[in-house]
């Protein structure tokens, strides 16, 4: 035990000249600070009873800050120091409340890195459950394209404009059809007042005003639509028949013009025609 007083003997030593080193560093201080504001005094003797100025006014603090230093040194000169006895049971004491802190912080990264771990186990099982998704929907994507791929069919520009021809061909001649029956149709059920069904007229502005059939009235309603679709409306002349007029417009196959009423337009466009076959 007196061996190891003695190898400690010399660090109480070196403790003891470092406290007597900061106190001159103290005084040192103090004197210079000291030495500052005997300077400053003199020259306020010189000057009077003039105004503070910015630099009296750091003279001032300067003042304040010695007093503080001043009273700090002694206190520091009254109070000795207290020497930690460098013995066994102390350093294990110690040394001891050193592995405690030492131990407690360790624990609390620990603590921080398990939950930082757990936290990342979390996201990688998150992420690898949306990666399973993934290729789950890509092996059904490649299982569609693969069958699309196989029923795919040559393609043939030729073939293509024979159905486009084809298609055509029946269009027109379905179109024939709704011509032939609409305007039997209108000839059975809407004839003249005279019972004749009278042939469509090539020049309707004659003088001598003659009926026109149904039929008649809506395909000049219809190429009127078509012909001039900024202006659809037909004036209403004599030969149109009032009642069949009047027939139209409640049924709103035509519509009279807002500001004219001897002009009327198709209401329905190429609708009408159907909606007159549908009431067959």
């Amino acid at each position: 035990m007196s061996m190891n007083q003695q190898d400690l003997d010399p660090v109480n030593t070196a403790d003891v000249d470092d406290v007597t080193d900061a106190e001159k560093e103290l005084i040192e201080e103090c004197e210079e600070i000291w030495k500052d504001m005997e300077e400053c005094q003199n020259k306020l003797s010189l000057v009077g009873t003039e105004t503070l100025t910015n630099s009296n006014a750091q003279l001032s603090l300067l003042i304040m800050q010695a007093k503080c230093l001043a009273a700090e040194l002694n206190q520091w000169q009254k109070e000795t120091p207290k020497i930690i006895p460098l013995n066994e049971d102390v350093l294990l004491t110690l040394g001891k409340e050193e592995f405690q802190k030492l131990r407690h912080d360790l624990e609390m990264v620990l603590s921080t890195i398990q939950s930082k771990n757990e936290k990342l186990k979390e996201d990688l099982e998150r992420e690898q459950q949306w990666l399973d998704e993934q290729e789950q929907i890509l092996e059904s994507l490649n299982t569609v394209y693969n069958e699309l791929k196989n029923q795919v069919v040559p393609f043939s520009e030729s073939r293509i404009f024979n159905e486009l021809k084809t298609k055509m061909v029946n269009i027109k001649e379905y179109k024939e059809t709704l011509l032939f029956t609409l305007g039997g149709f209108l000839e059975d059920h809407f004839p003249l007042p005279d019972g004749k069904v009278k042939k469509k007229k090539k020049n309707l502005q004659e003088p001598t005003a003659q009926l026109i059939t149904l039929h008649e009235m809506l395909e000049i309603l219809i190429n009127k639509l078509f012909d001039v679709p900024h202006d659809p409306y037909v004036k209403i002349s004599d030969s149109f028949w009032p009642p069949y007029i009047e027939l139209l417009l409640r049924n709103g196959i035509a519509l009279r013009h807002p500001e004219d009423p001897n002009r009327a337009r198709n209401g329905y466009g190429s609708v009408s025609l159907t909606v007159i076959l549908q009431s067959q």
